[in-house]
């Protein structure tokens, strides 16, 4: 007899695809999960999906399900484009807003787009365009400008505008005009230090959703699913914010074979807040496209250098013959080395600093940058933190690597880990089960 679960959730990775079973009500249960290869270069991503579901036929026994929902990040995730007019201003809140939403930022522009910057758009070829510019009845003449020049392509590519709300019906006119898709929302700069990405992160996602069907197979996927589908980061950072309104300010940190993440959900500390020269959105994203534990092994391997050999004496015989997933125990301790490297250097990016200049009245401090500096949770979810020993440690151990003047986490922040790897999809459920999306992500914490 067929076992009958609530709610299954898929999550389509860019190179592993995890299936997970869940009960719902008043106690959810996690049932399992199932995991394969993507298949995206195979040309239908079904096939990984099947294979991740007969995974979890092996672990609990044939099923059935009443619903099924979906994050994804196969064939390169949201890769999308963001042009704005000054870089400090509209230009960093565009950014945050998309990075925020689980955008892999492929091109950032300050001012009018010049013909270089339309060329790498058109090779770029991204699945998004973010245009923002001016604070509201500011600027009006680069975001104009842009559009004009992004409407002359004929990319064929949806266009958010998040800018000045004088521009709003020009904008719509221009792109309606060369038949190009079209979605208007709320400034994200809407005047001098205010930030307003929520909209356009809102946005970005729904936007995603439509277009995911351009993955192969993705189509079928979708008509699989009764919800939305999100980027991957998107879902991670949607149950960032869940737990950010239950436990209060945390940080997680996503070690990727090829890219690390890092998400803060944090308005910092009061002292930090007087002295910052630039507002920062409460939830924050960064990714680090050079720092992964396979895919981009070797970029760890340089940045440790040769302390590396100290540790490791065959370490060119583990980085030549290095695995998506180890198999030995040496092997599983050089991961965890360069996952050490990689959390470094990423929470280093991640974090902002204290700076100082000499002015009338002597030296001056002030602050640049995301405030971590309140954060009461640190939060390790992925491969790393989930099926291999020591990630905690390395969360434990994380201001190690600052000089002081970063703005990190204080020592007293607890670790707590993903150990059922769930947190996307805790993002996902989040959207329309909020109550047991919580319950399930702090019992794989443990709390």
């Amino acid at each position: 007899m067929k076992k009958t679960i609530d709610i299954f959730v898929a999550e389509v990775g860019s190179t592993t695809t995890t299936v997970n079973a869940f009960i719902l009500g008043n106690n959810p249960v996690f049932i399992g999960q199932g995991v394969a290869p993507t298949t995206v270069l195979d040309g239908d991503v079904n096939i990984g999906l099947e294979g991740a579901i007969e995974d979890l036929k092996d672990k609990i026994g044939d099923f059935v399900y009443s619903e099924m929902l979906a994050c994804s990040s196969a064939a390169g995730g949201l890769k999308m484009t963001v042009h704005g007019l000054v870089y400090d201003m509209t230009v960093r809140a565009a950014k945050e807003a998309a990075l925020g939403a689980g955008a892999n930022i492929k091109l950032i522009t300050a001012g009018k787009l010049r013909r270089t910057d339309l060329e790498k758009i058109k090779q770029i070829k991204p699945n998004i365009i973010l245009l923002a510019g001016g604070v509201d009845f500011g600027d009006r003449e680069t975001a104009l400008y842009n559009a004009e020049k992004l409407a002359e392509m004929k990319l064929n590519v949806p266009v958010i505008y998040a800018g000045n709300i004088e521009n709003r019906e020009e904008i719509s006119y221009i792109f309606q005009e060369a038949s190009q898709e079209v979605y208007i929302v709320d400034n994200v700069y809407p005047s001098i230090d205010n930030l307003n990405v929520e909209p356009t992160r809102k946005m970005i996602q729904k936007v995603f959703e439509k277009h995911i069907v351009t993955a192969p197979g993705m189509s079928k996927v979708k008509e699989l699913v009764t919800g939305n589908i999100i980027p991957t980061p998107g879902a991670v950072m949607e149950c960032a914010i869940l737990l950010y309104n239950d436990i209060g300010d945390l940080m997680v940190v996503d070690i990727g074979g090829a890219t690390t993440d890092a998400h803060s959900v944090t308005e910092g500390s009061d002292e930090i807040q007087k002295i910052t020269v630039n507002p920062e959105p409460l939830a924050k994203r960064t990714v680090e496209g050079d720092l992964g534990v396979f895919v981009n092994s070797r970029n760890l391997f340089d940045l440790c250098g040769e302390d590396i050999y100290k540790k490791f004496s065959n370490a060119d015989e583990l980085i030549n013959n290095i695995k998506p997933i180890p198999q030995t125990e040496e092997e599983k301790e050089f991961v965890i080395y360069l996952a050490n490297k990689a959390l470094e250097v990423a929470v280093k990016r991640h974090a902002g600093k204290l700076s100082s200049y000499f002015g009338p009245t002597g030296r001056t401090f002030y602050a640049e940058g995301r405030d971590l500096t309140n954060v009461k949770w640190i939060i390790g979810t992925g491969g790393i933190f989930s099926r291999l020993e020591g990630g905690e440690k390395l969360l434990e151990n994380i201001n190690d690597g600052g000089s002081g003047k970063e703005l990190y986490p204080p020592s007293s922040a607890k670790v707590l880990i993903d150990r059922d790897y769930i947190m996307a999809v805790c993002g996902v459920l989040s959207k329309k089960y909020p109550d047991e999306a919580l319950k399930l992500i702090k019992n794989s914490f443990g709390i």
